[in-house]
């Protein structure tokens, strides 16, 4: 099921976050075994994540490799380690889209999110690099109490 694409204004938001690199194949094996260790992390120094978990695309090539953050936000900026980075999500206005379903349904929910920003006349905010797409704060947004 699909919502309506809206806008939001989201302000800069710290997290933690473990990096993958991985093929279209391999992302659904490899990606959602990193949120409980993000997690983990979290709790051995105390913390607790300030919201939901996400993964973040920064490197799109669909037909090679994707680069993905998979993390959780924070309520401020913590000192990373050798596996858990901290970054900050950038403040600004997100183009967003609910979606409720199978995973296998996110491409197409992704792809009605784009055609609409694009009959906006919106302006993502993603450079075209020869390694494939590189997108500011392109996020997936697992919320574990819907409205």
């Amino acid at each position: 099921m699909l919502g309506q694409p809206q806008l939001v204004h989201r302000g800069d938001q710290p997290y933690m976050a473990i990096k993958a690199l991985v093929a279209m194949e391999t992302l659904g094996a490899v990606l959602p075994g990193l949120h409980p260790e993000v997690r983990g992390w979290l709790r051995a120094r105390g913390a607790v994540p300030s919201g939901d978990p996400f993964f973040k695309s920064k490197l799109i090539d669909m037909e090679r490799e994707l680069e993905v953050e998979v993390g959780f936000p924070v309520a401020h900026a913590m000192t990373g380690g050798e596996r858990v980075r901290v970054g900050v999500l950038p403040g600004g206005q997100y183009a967003t889209l609910w979606f409720t379903g199978h995973p296998k349904g996110l491409m197409g929910a992704t792809e009605t999110l784009l055609q609409w920003g694009t009959q906006q006349g919106l302006e993502w905010d993603v450079a075209k690099t020869d390694d494939g797409e590189r997108w500011a704060a392109r996020l997936g947004i697992y919320e574990l109490d819907p409205p």
